[in-house]
């Protein structure tokens, strides 16, 4: 598998934007995330509760931009997961639930925070380069830092994820 900076560089998308305190029910909605397996029929109800026709307008790259608090509530691996079987390119948001961003950066969905996100609107054309730590809103002519993603998650994120990463070096990143 080849790395990540040297596949994608850079992670381009047109923003679909939520505000804050997006739980992992409205994610993928509680009813669905145990009653259903197969992740092609899951993914179809990704962000329901809050856009009923999300997964159908979605298009694979697209970018979820988010207030503060994204991804709270349950610990389920299935909220990043549908995100990332639907194909959004990245989550950026004013910050995160703490077990959200460690799942998604384990299965390999970009993640990253930003304060400037009040300063993006839906629609709008991103360009997300996780390793200089900038998002660069085409739309506007403007950019935005991030905060910057610790090295080993990079490699993580670089590898599709720890599963990835682990059965290609044994390891984990920081050992």
């Amino acid at each position: 598998m080849t790395c990540y900076e040297e596949t994608k560089p850079l992670i381009r998308g047109r923003v679909w934007r939520f505000g804050d305190d997006v739980n992992t029910d409205l994610i993928i909605p509680g009813k669905y995330k145990l009653s259903i397996t197969d992740l092609d029929e899951l993914s179809k109800h990704a962000m329901e509760g809050l856009l009923p026709d999300f997964a159908e307008r979605f298009r694979r790259g697209d970018l979820i931009v988010a207030g503060k608090n994204f991804g709270c509530g349950s610990s389920r691996e299935q909220a990043p997961l549908v995100l990332k079987h639907l194909g959004v390119g990245a989550v950026i948001a004013k910050s995160f639930a703490r077990i959200f961003y460690r799942n998604a950066i384990n299965i390999g969905l970009p993640a990253a925070e930003c304060k400037n996100v009040d300063q993006i609107r839906e629609g709008d054309l991103l360009e997300v380069d996780l390793k200089a730590g900038l998002v660069r809103n085409v739309t506007k002519g403007e950019r935005y830092r991030i905060t910057p993603i610790h090295p080993d998650l990079l490699k993580i994120l670089a590898h599709g994820g720890l599963i990835n990463y682990v059965k290609k070096y044994g390891r984990l990143p920081w050992q």
